[in-house]
């Protein structure tokens, strides 16, 4: 049994040729892991559109109604970042439903990928940031409303602060959330996740992993998770052009091996979104996301020895 990833074709949808959001990249990273060997055909499994129910045990109806039928006001839409079409609404409810997709698997086979997710900028009743709905919420809440898992520990390492994720699950203890973000990046208003670890501009590999490494053995232990969902931003990379740190793709490496291996090695399921990542050399931006599926594999090989 090799790491089951999911993917699917609708995870890219057309937007301007001036656009700033890299969409191409999800079917590039598909195609890369494919090419160079990391993964093959049959360990892709195919999402479906969940219900609008499911994304609403997070987010307001009425949002989540005026989003879908393309009644959301030009205000809203600009705080969003991306034009709206029913194909964008496709592809993000799909996308949605691949983050979901990748929780079940984890909980099945201890550790899953997907190929695209991390929409942490995404509150109860409006999207910001490039995230209209927040699947590593969702996949938290339906997880719990299937009797799934009790306790979720969400690690966010994405460059900007899960403030969208922070504020959903302010008052809820069965929801942990750690970020560990680059301070003085966006969003200018931070939200107060349940433990935020804000680093300095230009921090590096060795740096950041000892950051890192201060705090995630501990936390595992002190919240005793049933599920991890992993939001392995590449916007920590020192080329991102949004970045504002400078972790080079051997410290991304080590950083994914970390994660999962400290986590796989106490037993606890790990599910791993893409999270961010922006540059304007995509095939660069795409070998970055794919050091995330390259670790994931080799400790999910190891882990069934």
């Amino acid at each position: 049994m090799d790491l089951p990833l999911v993917y699917h074709p609708d995870y890219v949808v057309p937007l301007p040729d001036s656009h700033r959001f890299p969409m191409s990249k999800f079917k590039k990273l598909y195609d890369r892991l494919l090419q160079v060997g990391i993964a093959r055909p049959e360990q892709f499994y195919r999402p479906v559109r969940p219900p609008e129910d499911w994304i609403e045990r997070v987010h307001d109806a009425d949002y989540v109604q005026a989003y879908c039928n393309g009644k959301l006001e030009e205000k809203a839409l600009r705080r969003i970042g991306l034009p709206w079409s029913p194909a964008l609404v496709n592809r993000t409810c799909v996308a949605v439903g691949g983050s979901i997709l990748t929780a079940r698997l984890a909980l099945e086979y201890g550790l899953a990928c997907n190929t695209a997710g991390g929409t942490h900028h995404a509150f109860p009743g409006y999207g910001s940031g490039f995230c209209i709905f927040n699947d590593l919420a969702i996949m938290a809440r339906q997880m719990q409303a299937q009797g799934l898992v009790r306790q979720v520990l969400i690690v966010d390492l994405d460059v900007h602060q899960g403030d969208g994720t922070a504020w959903i699950f302010r008052d809820d203890p069965s929801v942990f959330t750690f970020s560990m973000h680059c301070g003085v990046n966006f969003p200018g208003t931070k939200q107060q996740s349940d433990l935020d670890v804000a680093l300095p501009e230009g921090m590096e590999d060795d740096a950041y992993l000892q950051v890192l490494a201060n705090y995630l053995s501990d936390l595992l232990s002190q919240v005793k998770p049933d599920l991890v969902i992993y939001d392995a931003g590449v916007d920590t990379h020192l080329g991102d052009r949004l970045g504002k740190l400078a972790l080079t793709d051997s410290g991304l490496y080590r950083r994914e091996m970390q994660v999962l291996e400290t986590c796989i090695g106490r037993g606890i399921p790990v599910a791993c979104v893409i999270g961010g990542g922006y540059c304007t050399d995509i095939d660069a931006l795409v070998d970055r996301h794919s050091i995330l599926h390259r670790a994931a594999s080799e400790v999910y090989v190891r882990s069934r020895l």
